[in-house]
C-alpha cells in the first residue's frame, strides 16, 4: 500500500528533520562531520600564513584576541537513509484497511518522499523468511521505483540455505549497523511482537548501538485486533510464526485479560525503544497513517527547534592563582 496522489502531495510538503551530522564525500543538503566547502560556520582557529584563505578571516575573533583567526566551514553532505522492513510472518495480518505488511511497504515509500534530496543515498534491508535481503537505491529514484526495486530484489533473492539458522529482528538490526557504517538516518519498521514482559527484548541492545551513531526512528505497526478481541465465542487462533493452532473461547474474562496483557506488551515496546534512544512512531492499520506520519514529522521538527533554541554555550571560566 503506497501513498496515493493526495497523500504524496502532503508528504512532499514535509521534510524529516535530521539533526545528527553526517559522513560523506559528496555535496548535499545536510551538515557534515568534517570541515570543507559549505555554508555552516565551524570552529575558529589561528590563521596559518600561506595555507589559509584570507577570505575566511573571522574579524570579530581577530579583534577580540588581537591575533588573526579564520573560521572553518562545515561541509554540507549527502544523507544516507536505510530502512529495515520486518516482513516476517507476523506482519501477514490485518483486520482493518490493510495488512501490516502493506503498511510497512507504504512507510518505505513515505520515508523516500520525506528524505530524498540532492545527492542523497539509501535503500532497504528486508527481513523475510529468516534472512535479510539488501537493496541499494540509486540517487534520484522516485518512491515508486524504490518500492518496486526493493520488492523485486526480495522476490529474486535465493532461498535460505538448508540448516542455516534463521535471522531475527535483533540480527537484522545488527546486520544493518555492520554493513551501513556512514552516519545518517535509520528507520526500523516492525510490529515488535517478540517483546517479552519480564525481560528486555533481544533487539534493544543492537538498536541502542545503532542509535548512538545514527539518528534512528522505530515505526511500530499495530492492528486493532492485536489490542482487543471481539466477543465472538469459540475461535481457532494460529501463530503465524510457528503455525501452531489452538481453540480459544473468548469469554469476557479472557478478553479483559488479553487486553491488559496487550497493553502491557505495547508499553514494554515503547519503554524499550525509548531506552534504546530511538524516536517512536506507532501506526495502525485502522487509521490514516499518512496523517500520523505528518504529525510525527511536525513534532520532531518542533522538538529539534526547541532544543536548538534552548541550547546555551557555557563560557569557559579561568581560575587565577593569587600571587
Amino acid at each position: 500500500m503506497t501513498p496515493d496522489a493526495r497523500q504524496r502531495e502532503a508528504l512532499r510538503r514535509l521534510t524529516l528533520t535530521v539533526a545528527r551530522r553526517l559522513h560523506g564525500l559528496l555535496h548535499g543538503e545536510h551538515l557534515g562531520l568534517h570541515a570543507g566547502p559549505g555554508s555552516e560556520p565551524g570552529d575558529a582557529r589561528l590563521y596559518q600564513p600561506g595555507q589559509d584563505d584570507v577570505r575566511t578571516m573571522d574579524w570579530a575573533v581577530t579583534a577580540r584576541t588581537t591575533h588573526p583567526h579564520v573560521r572553518d566551514l562545515v561541509a554540507d553532505r549527502e544523507l544516507h537513509t536505510w530502512t529495515l522492513l520486518d516482513l516476517s510472518a507476523s506482519m501477514d495480518f490485518g483486520t482493518a484497511h490493510s495488512q501490516k505488511r502493506d503498511l510497512a511497504v507504504g512507510v518505505l515509500a513515505a520515508v523516500t518522499l520525506l528524505t530524498r534530496g540532492v545527492g542523497d543515498h539509501g535503500g532497504a534491508h528486508l527481513l523475510h523468511r529468516g534472512r535479510v535481503v539488501r537493496w541499494s537505491a540509486r540517487p534520484g529514484m522516485s518512491a515508486d521505483q524504490v518500492v518496486a526495486g526493493a520488492l523485486g530484489r526480495l522476490w529474486r533473492a535465493a532461498d535460505p540455505r538448508p540448516g542455516e539458522p534463521p535471522m531475527r529482528l535483533a540480527d537484522a538490526i545488527a546486520d544493518l549497523s555492520r554493513t551501513r557504517r556512514r552516519h545518517g538516518l535509520r528507520v526500523v519498521v516492525s510490529d515488535f511482537l517478540d517483546t517479552p514482559l519480564d525481560s528486555a527484548p533481544d533487539w534493544q541492545t543492537p538498536l541502542r548501538r545503532m542509535s548512538a551513531d545514527c539518528q534512528t526512528v522505530a515505526v511500530e505497526i499495530v492492528d486493532p485486533r492485536e489490542l482487543d478481541l471481539p466477543a465472538i465465542g469459540l475461535v481457532t487462533m494460529t501463530d503465524p510464526e510457528t503455525g501452531r493452532t489452538r481453540q480459544v473461547h473468548l469469554t469476557e474474562r479472557v478478553r479483559q485479560r488479553y487486553a491488559r496483557a496487550a497493553a502491557e506488551q505495547r508499553a514494554a515496546v515503547a519503554a524499550a525503544l525509548r531506552s534504546a534512544g530511538a524516536a517512536h512512531l506507532r501506526l495502525r492499520t485502522d487509521r490514516d497513517w499518512v496523517r500520523d506520519i505528518a504529525r510525527f514529522v511536525v513534532a520532531q521538527r518542533r522538538t529539534a527547534h526547541r532544543l536548538a533554541r534552548h541550547t546555551v554555550t557555557r563560557p569557559t571560566t579561568r581560575t587565577r592563582t593569587a600571587p
